[in-house]
């Protein structure tokens, strides 16, 4: 760690009042007075080290703490076989690969819907504020139409329902109606276009679509009939298509294939007050999730509803210490996993905040006045978000009463030791700030926070309880104090059932296991901290190798992105001759803030920086402005399609991009010319 003074002192630790009330305390208390754990499991750190070693005991104690509601094929009170593979991880063949919590059968949306009450369950935000409230009461009685609907559709055990929305309360009621069915929830976002959409989709083949006529967004209202008519036209295994109305009061859906109104379909339905829920294995179908699809058509990854409750179970009420009278939120789409994260707070029976709109424009404080306004207790966004509040609202701790929160959570990409530092100095005081890191994959975290431990700058707290986490060298050998590859050693229950159309594991064996056999490889660039906690350094595949010197991304961006004119930066590696035996550079494309210039001062003020702060390995040869950097749907900065454009390769998905023209600002640009 090279970014300067206090990276030796803790920037925030708890109280012993703290550690007392925590979620985590309670647990090992309970787990050593029960006699489950040996004496010396005192703390988080070694209750981690016990579970990776204890992977049946410790996961089922989880189960019998999250109180999950199941039917056992033993004695009818516990399960009998926790972990069948505990020793073969890679293979997802059901004769092969671990299986977990084989005698019982559960409902994911009976667990999350154990509430029925007038607590509020959701509460919905866009750019002009508060919409809208929903009880738990109420969320059961709109599962219940909706499962109703379903039902009379002949949707069953296994079918797909697919969701095409906003983020917005629809969403999570017809996720809870098709599971509670059994049936299988896939979701993207309304800003992902038609091909994106149908690259996903259409490889699942859905019998029911629920999507919105529209959605606002930085101010503007973006019309989406014309897309969903395309997209349904072009899926024939569509049975029906229910559309909400968020823009319109009456929406004109006539030309849309095999379509009805979401609200006369709940109000015909509404013959039941309360959902009954379908009891299936624990690993079977969810979710079909997907990945970027930045390098091909995106692979579809099936989470098994067993592990995505036990595994979001552990990491909200342990490791962020959510209880009932929490109000949490998750800046996030429908179209990425932390939607999914977020929602599964249900089941701890807390008050979820959803908000569907631009973070930052046309108002920059929208989020915080929401904080505030909703006296939010677990505040979720992105590393980016706080790198542009830190350039928008450095004043903000003056400006908004955060008090209410107590953890801010961020991921999606690494959070820069600088935006560690505007959060305790100029945001909030005495609040705990958890970077958590995980993915698609595995829908949920490697290593996240802990509400019993210090935390200390630019890093991430710790690996998650259960999760047999380690960092490896090249050749496969663990490594302590210096970067090297995330893997996962042994089976966890979140690991993906299988990928969608790969009957033989090809595809799935391929994503993790090639690599390191028998070894998760994850493909982030990661170092294990003297404080048993994480740094990563950005994507593996994203690495930079000058002069033999293996560099992270995100160790250049966190020095670049302290420079006030600099907004945001991207690094690649450019190939100078043929790709065998060409030399290679190091170029950063940096977007200015406002009407900022990339001046020789500025150039020089980022080379200096990296190299007093970085060392002279990370200073790129080349620097140059750019108007804009390209993302994906859920804001990751990608680095890979930079690459390919650069050396005049095609981008192979660049509707997996939400700003695919921003690709046509880096062709033929005349700094990248070999000279």
């Amino acid at each position: 760690m090279r970014d300067g003074e206090g990276d030796n002192v803790p920037l925030w630790s708890p109280t012993s009042d703290d550690i007392a009330r925590a979620r985590l305390t309670h647990f090992i208390a309970d787990l050593t007075r029960r006699g489950v754990v040996p004496a010396d499991v005192a703390d988080s750190h070694s209750l981690q080290h016990w579970s990776v070693e204890n992977p049946e005991q410790f996961w089922g104690e989880i189960w019998r703490a999250a109180k999950v509601v199941a039917t056992t094929h033993g004695d009818g009170k516990q399960w009998t076989q926790t972990l069948v593979g505990a020793n073969r991880m890679a293979p997802p063949d059901k004769t092969l690969g671990p299986r977990w919590f084989t005698d019982a059968s559960l409902n994911f949306s009976e667990n999350l819907l154990r509430r029925n009450d007038d607590h509020v369950a959701i509460v919905a935000w866009t750019e002009r504020g508060r919409e809208s409230t929903m009880s738990y009461a109420e969320l059961q009685r709109k599962v219940a139409a909706t499962q109703n609907a379903l039902h009379s559709h002949g949707v069953a055990v296994g079918d797909r329902v697919v969701g095409y929305l906003p983020n917005i309360p629809e969403a999570i009621v017809a996720m809870l109606a098709t599971v509670s069915l059994g049936a299988i929830w896939s979701s993207c976002s309304p800003d992902f276009g038609t091909k994106g959409v149908l690259d996903r989709f259409g490889q699942i083949e859905p019998k029911v679509m629920i999507a919105a006529d529209g959605y606002r967004y930085s101010g503007k209202v973006i019309d989406c009939k014309d897309r969903i008519a395309d997209v349904a036209t072009a899926l024939p295994s569509l049975q029906a298509v229910w559309i909400v109305a968020n823009i319109e009061n009456a929406p004109d859906i006539s030309s849309i294939r095999t379509a009805s109104l979401w609200g006369d379909m709940l109000h015909a339905n509404a013959t039941s007050k309360m959902p009954t829920f379908a009891r299936l294995p624990f690993d079977h179908p969810l979710y079909v999730l997907y990945s970027s699809g930045t390098t091909g058509l995106p692979k579809c990854m099936v989470h098994g509803a067993g592990g995505t409750l036990l595994q979001h179970w552990k990491e909200h009420a342990l490791h962020t210490d959510i209880s009932a009278n929490d109000v949490v939120f998750y800046f996030t789409t429908c179209g990425w996993m932390m939607w999914n994260w977020l929602v599964s707070a249900l089941t701890i029976g807390a008050t979820i905040v959803l908000y569907d709109g631009a973070p930052l424009a046309p108002d920059p404080s929208i989020l915080l006045r929401m904080a505030e306004a909703e006296r939010i207790t677990i505040f979720g966004t992105s590393a980016k978000y706080l790198a542009l509040l830190e350039k928008e609202i450095p004043n903000a701790l003056s400006t908004f009463n955060l008090k209410s929160v107590r953890a801010i959570l961020s991921t999606g990409s690494p959070l820069a030791a600088h935006s560690y530092d505007f959060v305790y100095k100029h945001l909030t005081h005495g609040v705990r700030l958890a970077s958590i890191s995980g993915g698609t994959d595995i829908v949920s975290c490697f290593a996240l926070g802990d509400p019993t431990q210090s935390v200390w700058r630019g890093e991430l707290q710790m690996r998650g309880l259960g999760m047999a986490v380690d960092v490896f060298d090249d050749d496969g050998k663990p490594l302590s104090g210096e970067p090297g590859e995330l893997v996962c050693t042994k089976p966890f229950p979140s690991m993906p059932v299988a990928f969608w159309n790969d009957a033989d594991g090809t595809k799935y064996r391929a994503a993790y296991f090639d690599h390191f056999p028998g070894v998760w490889r994850h493909g982030d660039w990661a170092e294990i901290t003297a404080h048993d906690g994480v740094v990563i350094h950005g994507r593996s595949d994203a690495t930079l190798n000058p002069g033999g010197v293996r560099i992270g991304t995100a160790e250049i961006y966190r020095q670049v992105e302290q420079i006030p004119e600099v907004l945001e930066s991207l690094v690649v590696e450019q190939t100078m001759g043929d790709s065998v035996n060409g030399d290679t550079r190091m170029v950063l494309f940096v977007r200015m803030r406002g009407s900022a210039v990339l001046d020789d001062l500025v150039k020089q003020a980022i080379r200096r920086r990296l190299r007093e702060n970085a060392s002279p390995h990370h200073v790129p040869k080349l620097i140059v402005q750019i108007a804009d950097l390209p993302r994906t749907i859920s804001g990751k900065i990608t680095e890979l399609a930079v690459r390919e454009v650069i050396h005049n390769r095609p981008v192979r998905n660049i509707d997996a991009l939400a700003n695919p023209e921003s690709l046509a600002l880096f062709k033929n640009l005349p700094e990248l010319a070999i000279k």
